[in-house]
């Protein structure tokens, strides 16, 4: 059964950093991209990043560019999502996801991020 879970949320001040990370489990992660996502309260979930199975290419929602970095290492079968600049906006349940190539979706269980004084 597939697995990733999710660490590293908190409540930081506005301003401040996070750093997210996905562990990824049972299958071949260096194999698929993997994508970041957030979901605020009463909002619809919102693709923040994505990054291919090598690490060559990235992208990211214009909200968060140049603030946020996605990276993997394969090695260790982790996905990260450094979050610097942080806004009170930025506050939300964080999943990170991939696709396999069957049609599966899956998801983490969420990492909750606040940003607040």
């Amino acid at each position: 059964q597939v697995q990733l879970v999710e660490s590293g949320g908190g409540l930081v001040q506005p301003g401040g950093s996070l750093r997210l990370s996905c562990a990824a489990s049972r299958f071949t992660f260096r194999t698929y991209a993997m994508n970041w996502y957030r979901q605020a309260p009463g909002k619809e979930r919102e693709l923040v990043a994505t990054i291919t199975n090598t690490g060559g290419s990235t992208t990211y929602a214009d909200s968060v560019k140049g603030r946020f970095t996605i990276s993997r290492d394969n090695a260790k079968n982790t996905v990260y999502l450094q979050m610097n600049s942080l806004k009170p906006e930025d506050t939300a349940v964080y999943y990170c996801n991939f696709l396999n190539w069957g049609g599966g979706d899956y998801w983490g269980q969420g990492t909750q991020v606040t940003v607040s004084s």
